[in-house]
């Protein structure tokens, strides 16, 4: 028998091909047990709507791309990288914009239904945003006592270089004129890099 979280991981899947395929709007709870091959009830008990699947689905492959990042610092320091601690921060921040910038839900839900991240971009933080703070914070607050960083509030630093990672990709739409993706993550980094610089 499937474990409740090989279950709820097939449910996410089969949402993910839905609305990469048809959009919010247009997927259903009920496509979405089709598709995952479980029964209604199975969803329902789990998610009451579209919207919330969707949101545990976003916070998912969030979670994702930050532990993809996490293992590469880590791999990093196994290797022994002399880089500093804001330049490690810079770079993995480019690496989570330019994860979020090529992955194919998140464009779909920024191109034709940003409403949906409205509530996480105006309102409050979500608890990928969490995850992120949960790495970045204490890498900011060790970057400040090797001398990276410049002094603050480690939080504060935290969530405003967060947010601005966050908003240049959800509006990277606005810089299409302006930029490509390499140039607009390259620009990002500029900007990070300034901020936290001493």
């Amino acid at each position: 028998m499937a474990s409740k979280r090989n279950v709820e991981d097939e449910i996410l899947d089969a949402a993910r091909a839905c609305v990469e395929a048809f959009g919010v709007r247009r997927t259903t709870l009920t496509d979405v047990a089709r598709r995952a091959g479980v029964s209604r009830p199975t969803v329902y008990r789990r998610w009451p709507d579209v919207t919330a699947l969707v949101a545990d689905l976003l916070t998912r492959e969030l979670r994702r791309i930050l532990i993809a990042e996490e293992m590469e610092a880590d791999r990093e320091a196994a290797a022994g990288d002399a880089e500093n601690t804001r330049t490690q921060l810079v770079r993995h921040a480019a690496g989570v914009a330019r994860a979020m910038l090529a992955h194919p839900l998140v464009n779909r839900i920024v191109d034709t239904e940003p409403e949906l991240l409205a509530t996480y971009t105006f309102h409050r933080l979500g608890s990928s945003h969490r995850a992120a703070l949960d790495l970045l914070e204490p890498a900011i607050a060790a970057g400040q006592t090797e001398g990276s960083v410049r002094e603050g509030d480690p939080g504060a630093l935290a969530h405003l270089f967060m947010v601005t990672v966050q908003n240049t990709v959800t509006s990277h739409r606005l810089f299409a004129d302006v930029f490509d993706q390499d140039g607009l993550v390259e620009e990002l980094s500029v900007l990070l890099d300034g901020y936290l610089r001493p």
